[in-house]
């Protein structure tokens, strides 16, 4: 199946097709398995205790998906996250090594291990320690984002 993830009224929360490629190709790329038995969408977007991220393949990608988890530790609401540009998730002078990391993403399929400082709405800064970045590859191999957690973080 083929979506357009350059929707802004799409709304991901809820839809077990977006949830499907976003464990599946976390688990064909890692290897390892994003949720749990008996954990489904719902639980991944209320309750997940980690950070779950995901943005679209637009030349100036756009977030698509955070997690409530994602929305508390950003600080910005699902409206506002899903029209957000991924690429202010970092403060200016952190932008290029984030986009290092993202390429690397795109050249390997995933990045284990990441660290880096991002930004909250309030402007606080924080560091990330030991997130994961994977491509958002359907089965069929068409390339329609990238998705990234983390459970741990600490103000800069």
């Amino acid at each position: 199946m083929t979506f357009a993830y350059d929707n802004h009224a799409l709304d991901l929360r809820s839809d077990a097709d977006f949830f499907f490629l976003l464990t599946g190709s976390y688990l064909r790329i890692t290897g390892r398995h994003l949720v749990q038995d008996g954990q489904g969408l719902d639980w991944l977007y209320n309750d997940a205790p980690f950070v779950v991220l995901a943005h679209n393949t637009e030349p100036d990608p756009r977030f698509i998906y955070a997690n409530r988890t994602a929305q508390n530790c950003f600080e910005y609401s699902w409206d506002e996250f899903i029209t957000l540009p991924s690429r202010l998730s970092a403060e200016q002078p952190d932008r290029a090594e984030r986009q290092r990391l993202l390429d690397a993403v795109t050249r390997d399929g995933f990045v284990d291990n990441g660290r880096g400082v991002r930004v909250a709405k309030s402007r606080r800064r924080f560091w990330v320690d030991n997130f994961t970045v994977w491509q958002l590859i359907d089965e069929a191999g068409k390339l329609l984002g990238q998705a990234a957690i983390f459970s741990s973080w600490r103000d800069a």
